[in-house]
């Protein structure tokens, strides 16, 4: 299986024109991704059932890309699930899926569409990192859960050699705005010898 994708895309700047790549990518990607055993979703779908107090209630997948993140949620007994993603390509093969109630459409040059409230559980499986989402989606996503909500993310090691992605979470923590519930180090893509770190923040 070709990694031209998977190259290119680590290639990128943060907040650079990852979007073109995606929709270039989306009608292959789920192909590659698999074969190159792609694990972060089902990681942090299992790490945030450990911490749901209510698997049944709205859950957004922010970034869902094709939709393997929404089927490792349901796998992981999520029933009310979802998604939003900037690329329409990529969304369009989600909608070929079972496991999301509503898709929409961002536009990355605007605030992330979430209404504040409306969600206690939020993930970006892969979402926020160098070659995908600017870590200032960070902060909107945080913003948007209410009080006890529960943030599920991910940085992979590309992203972890640049000090102000986990400096981000202690921003968040030191404080007292937040607290982390989980941080774990494991697979993300053993295709390409790639790890990441998934976490849990809970919102005080």
């Amino acid at each position: 299986m070709s990694k031209e994708f998977l190259d290119k895309v680590y290639e990128l700047t943060e907040g650079g024109d990852s979007r073109a790549l995606y929709a270039e990518w989306a009608e292959t990607y789920e192909a590659e991704m698999t074969a190159n055993g792609y694990a972060t979703p089902a990681r942090i779908a299992d790490a945030l059932a450990r911490f749901a107090n209510d698997k049944s209630a709205p859950l957004l997948d922010y970034g869902c890309g094709t939709g393997l993140s929404g089927l490792a949620l349901q796998n992981a007994g999520f029933t009310v699930i979802d998604g939003i993603d900037v690329t329409a390509e990529m969304l369009a093969i989600a909608r070929q899926k079972s496991a999301y109630r509503n898709l929409a459409l961002a536009d990355p040059a605007q605030p992330a569409p979430v209404t504040p409230g409306a969600y206690s559980m939020i993930t970006a499986i892969g979402v926020i990192g160098i070659g995908a989402a600017p870590l200032s989606l960070f902060d909107e996503l945080m913003r948007a859960l209410p009080r006890h909500g529960l943030f599920a993310f991910s940085f992979n090691d590309h992203s972890l050699e640049q000090p102000e992605y986990e400096a981000k979470i202690m921003e968040w923590t030191d404080g007292g705005a937040s607290r982390l519930l989980c941080r774990e180090h494991g697979d993300h893509i053993p295709g390409q010898d790639l790890k990441s770190n998934i976490y849990i923040l809970e919102k005080a």
